[in-house]
């Protein structure tokens, strides 16, 4: 059985990691484990490569704390402007011994009231939680999954990124 440690306590976070590993190697055996290691960038990342560097961080510092697993998984949510919209997206990146991954999920803008409370200064969780009269998004079904209707939760958006980061270790011979 192989040990994956996912660098969150995010129950939706380790779904997706699970689901993803999950649907890559079905003939595998996986247990999971979710830690609490920094990202070492700020709490509301706010654009692309700070992003990615969270996701990449916080893979790396699980690794450096918890090394007696198989591989090492950093999901990060950000945000990046566009104008006058914001795009929410994820990267995660996934690390063993000897091999990295790392993917995007797709990206989709925020309503004008959310955008309006980040350009605040609030988190986009926080956003969430004001403006659709909620608790706790961030560990629920997220902005995409509230403004989706469920047809995407956080989970299945953050699970197909998971499946393309472990794209090379699926390949290993071409990577």
């Amino acid at each position: 059985m192989k040990k994956v440690i996912i660098a969150s306590r995010n129950q939706v976070k380790i779904n997706a990691a699970k689901i993803g590993f999950e649907k890559m190697f079905p003939d595998e055996s996986f247990e999971f484990e979710g830690v609490s290691v920094p990202s070492d960038v700020s709490d509301q990342p706010m654009n692309d490569q700070e992003t990615m560097t969270g996701a990449i961080n916080r893979a790396e510092n699980a690794k450096k704390n918890f090394n007696s697993a198989d591989y090492w998984v950093g999901i990060e949510g950000g945000l990046e402007k566009r104008q006058d919209e914001i795009e929410a997206f994820n990267w995660v990146a996934i690390r063993s011994k000897d091999k990295h991954g790392k993917a995007r999920t797709g990206t989709f803008f925020l309503p004008k009231k959310i955008v309006e409370l980040i350009d605040a200064g609030k988190e986009l969780s926080e956003a969430d939680d004001i403006v659709f009269e909620r608790t706790d998004s961030r560990q629920k079904n997220g902005a995409v999954g509230i403004l989706t209707g469920n047809i995407i939760d956080r989970t299945k958006y953050c699970a197909e990124a998971v499946i393309l980061s472990l794209i090379p270790f699926k390949n290993p011979d071409i990577y």
